[in-house]
């Protein structure tokens, strides 16, 4: 799966995802302090799901009609990495095919996958 990891994300979850088998590209490698839109607009030229925690993605999907490869955001507060680490490879691992061009949220024990196509 082709991701664009946002800055907010955890390394240890970018890590994971890389050492899974997953082509991960990480804002905070490549282009620290982008902005959202400089990303969104990243992650549709290279075709990536963007990978973020970051609300405002949602807000900017929906309200502003942008459309996106897919959005995968992260809601996982208070856990700790491992677990975080152990919840997004499981849902990307089942549901990596669901997830291309629809909004999907993970948080402890529930994934909503709401597709656009």
């Amino acid at each position: 799966m082709k991701l664009l990891a946002d800055e907010g994300v955890d390394a240890a979850v970018v890590r994971a995802l890389r050492s899974a088998g997953h082509d991960v590209c990480y804002v905070a490698e490549s282009a620290p302090g982008a902005t959202d839109q400089d990303v969104l607009d990243q992650a549709n030229s290279e075709h990536r799901i963007l990978l973020t925690a970051d609300k405002d993605f949602g807000e900017i999907v929906f309200r502003l009609g942008r459309l996106t490869t897919g959005l995968l955001l992260l809601r996982l507060p208070g856990l700790s990495s491992e677990m975080k680490v152990r919840t997004i490879l499981e849902a990307v691992g089942t549901h990596s095919a669901e997830m291309e061009r629809a909004f999907t949220v993970v948080s402890p024990g529930q994934l909503r996958i709401r597709s656009s196509r």
